[in-house]
């Protein structure tokens, strides 16, 4: 009989390469696998287990949502989106809400505001906005968006693309200046990119989005779908710099690890230029996401959740950090959010994470010899130093073989 393994290979498509690991339940910082090994989770779902895998108050608002309703058509309203879209602004400091499913969806739908904004508002002329856009960005997988990606992978193949996007290199503000003229309507950026491997910005660059946006009559779009809801210690990534964007384009933890949930995030100006027929989405702000989400929203109001990961966040930079000259080239660290460039010549990423999965730790690898680590927001001290110690130990293994 074929394994479960044999049966993906056989009939899915192979659009992705996991590691030979089953996995059959979870519960906060570990999953089981179908061998019975444990298996501490570094990766969180890309951030989407923010809070871990099932957490209680998260699963109780599904199971008591499944017992209600999960799904109406936006022809009607339902007694979950109203307070879902309230909460959310409220907590983001602004007016409105653009409820979607997806991370890649909420970033679509941004750029379709953004350009009807600029149009409407900024008086541009039809077809002619342009987005500044940073390389090495990851925003998704849809041909508009890998229509602008530097990453050769995801992008050939799957041409043509359409126009609309300038790119500058990220981090520097004045490539960013040079790139704006009067078509420019927006600049979309990751405050932190996660994908190219936890690039953390200098420290003047996303104060320097915001005045030239501003100086400009641009949108500032943050793409804090991977850093922000408590990923980095604060509740956006942007905080760290004292910087508002105009919009927020969230998701992937903003549905707890249950179901899918996104969302664009503005003020009323912004959003507002969306009139019914325009844009929408057949299960975007559904009653089962809206619930789930109010209850991540919920948790997100406890402030000490910042202060734990801050402090995690520290011993897991230091950790990593006794690790360079010992295999790791390079660390990056914001919160519990690490990138970690390995030394090529002494084993790929994807060969330490088989290392650290034999060892019981899941995490990527991204771009070859760089690794992310993420672990859920909750991750205990103990934790940490059983991921880094199982980094070491493979790291340690590879120089002796």
């Amino acid at each position: 009989m074929p394994s479960v393994i044999d049966l993906e290979l056989r009939h899915g498509a192979r659009n992705y390469h996991p590691l030979d690991v089953v996995l059959e339940s979870a519960r906060g910082a570990w999953a089981v696998g179908s061998d019975g090994r444990r298996y501490l989770d570094f990766l969180a779902g890309y951030s989407s287990l923010n809070f871990g895998h099932r957490h209680p108050v998260l699963i109780e608002a599904a199971r008591k949502q499944l017992d209600r309703l999960t799904l109406t058509s936006r022809a009607f309203h339902h007694d979950q989106l109203g307070p879902f879209c309230a909460e959310l602004a409220e907590m983001a400091g602004k007016d409105m809400v653009l409820p979607m499913n997806t991370g890649a969806e909420a970033v679509e739908s941004a750029i379709k505001v953004a350009r009807k904004w600029g149009y409407e508002v900024r008086g541009v002329p039809a077809d002619r906005a342009t987005i500044v856009v940073a390389e090495g960005n990851f925003h998704g997988r849809t041909t508009t968006i890998v229509g602008f990606s530097g990453d050769d992978n995801a992008r050939a193949g799957f041409g043509p693309f359409g126009g609309g996007f300038r790119t500058v290199p990220f981090g520097d503000a004045a490539a960013l200046a040079d790139a704006f003229d009067e078509t420019t309507v927006a600049v979309l950026v990751e405050p932190v990119q996660g994908e190219a491997g936890v690039i953390v910005p200098p420290p003047d660059y996303l104060p320097a989005v915001r005045e030239l946006c501003t100086r400009n009559g641009a949108l500032f779009i943050a793409d804090e779908i991977q850093s922000g809801l408590g990923r980095t210690g604060r509740t956006f990534a942007c905080d760290h710099w004292g910087v508002v964007p105009d919009v927020y384009v969230l998701g992937k933890a903003l549905g707890g690890g249950i179901v899918p949930v996104s969302a664009v995030v503005a003020d009323a100006p912004v959003l507002g230029v969306l009139s019914p027929g325009q844009h929408g989405s057949t299960f975007g702000g559904n009653p089962m996401g809206c619930a789930v989400a109010r209850a991540v929203i919920g948790l997100l109001k406890d402030r000490t959740i910042g202060d734990t990961v801050r402090e995690r966040g520290r011993q897991l930079a230091a950790r990593l950090s006794g690790l360079e000259g010992r295999g790791v080239v390079a660390v990056r660290c914001l919160g519990l959010w690490a990138g970690i460039d390995i030394e090529p010549s002494l084993a790929s990423g994807r060969t330490v994470c088989e290392g650290l999965a034999e060892r019981g730790v899941l995490a990527k690898d991204t771009h070859g010899s760089t690794l992310r680590f993420a672990p859920p927001l909750f991750v205990t001290a103990d934790e940490v130093d059983f991921a880094v110690d199982a980094l070491a130990d493979v790291l340690a293994a590879q120089g002796r073989d």
